[in-house]
């Protein structure tokens, strides 16, 4: 059992004395230190490298002080593993080298062996588990179906995703079938890594908000499900960013331990949709720790006060961006930790 167990009691819905806090991408662009090993090492080398994966999840447990480290790695690597080259471009993101475009290409994807494919990330976890030494829980990830399957169609990010959408509108045979895929892939991956020691698990549906109400009754909705249920032996933390109106069916049809939320949403309707009895994450708005440092802890405090201490795990409602100050970022960290005191 980690030293720092807040996390884990607050996904658990046991009392604390303050709430947790981390922050999704807290491995990443804003901190000095990360950025010299940006110069020396590709990202994708930075993924699969077992020591490095341990050096960059550590660099802001000891740097800003969070209560949960979250492994360095990528959505992407499911469809790396899958048979897809992946090229991270500087200013434009990852693009895909020949993303699906019919129905054969759809349905010639095949799931493979995760546990050799994706074995570099379980590497990674035990790692990293050792340079940890138990001192916070660590946080496994994988992307979602619906949000993976969109870079696979559509070979790069986009506003709306357009290509992916029309694909599975004209295709929706072909699309369940990706789905599914993905799903049975996802499953064996988050176990894999709980095998390997991960404390809990994070599900990032990135563009479920780009979906309506009933396409993601179709296309998010019931892999989420499975995924919540066949993920064995930790807790099950599910981010379906934009997809506000799904909070209900998210709670009480998932087997989810905790639901993540984007800064759209407010605190009393998140609680009043879940009814009080799910643990909430979030929701503070990314672009807010550019504010002054006295700002950022006043409204540190509010967005606590209005979610309540218990239930509640403090995160940002996306990653953090890599023009924040450092020290914008740890007065976030500080100011949950001085909660209450």
């Amino acid at each position: 059992m980690p030293k720092n167990d807040l996390y884990l009691k607050a996904l658990a819905g046991e009392p604390v004395p303050r709430p947790p806090v981390w922050m999704m991408r807290q491995a990443g662009r804003y901190l000095p230190s990360y950025l010299k090993l940006q110069e020396k090492y590709d990202f994708f080398t930075r993924c699969e490298t077992p020591e490095l994966v341990a050096q960059i999840t550590c660099l802001p447990i000891d740097e800003i002080g969070p209560d949960a480290a979250i492994l360095f790695s990528d959505i992407l690597v499911v469809p790396r593993a899958l048979g897809w080259d992946i090229e991270m471009k500087p200013g434009v993101g990852p693009v895909i080298d020949k993303p699906i475009s019919s129905v054969d290409d759809a349905m010639r994807v095949r799931k493979g062996d995760v546990q050799e494919s994706l074995g570099y990330v379980m590497d990674g976890i035990r790692a990293t588990k050792d340079q940890l030494d138990d001192r916070v829980p660590l946080i496994g990830f994988s992307g979602a179906p619906w949000t993976l399957l969109c870079y696979m169609i559509e070979g790069q990010g986009s506003k709306d995703f357009a290509k992916a959408k029309a694909f599975c509108y004209q295709h929706p045979e072909a699309a369940d079938h990706l789905l599914s895929l993905l799903t049975d892939v996802i499953i064996d991956y988050l176990n894999a890594q709980v095998e390997a020691g991960v404390h809990a698990v994070q599900v990032f549906d990135s563009w479920a908000g780009l979906l309506g109400p009933d396409d993601f009754n179709t296309l998010a909705m019931p892999w989420l499900k499975k995924i919540s249920e066949e993920v064995k032996g930790v807790p099950v933390v599910l981010f379906a960013k934009g997809a506000w109106y799904a909070l209900e069916r998210l709670a009480w049809r998932t087997n989810a331990s905790a639901l993540s939320i984007d800064w759209t949403v407010s605190p009393e309707y998140a609680r009043q949709a879940t009814r009080r009895e799910v643990t909430l994450q979030g929701n503070f708005d990314p672009s807010r720790l550019l504010s002054p440092i006295p700002e950022i802890r006043k409204q540190v405090k509010r967005m606590i006060d209005r979610f309540g201490k218990d239930r509640y795990i403090v995160n940002l409602g996306h990653g953090i961006l890599p023009n924040i100050p450092v020290d914008n970022a740890r007065a976030f960290v500080d100011a949950v930790k001085g909660y209450g005191a």
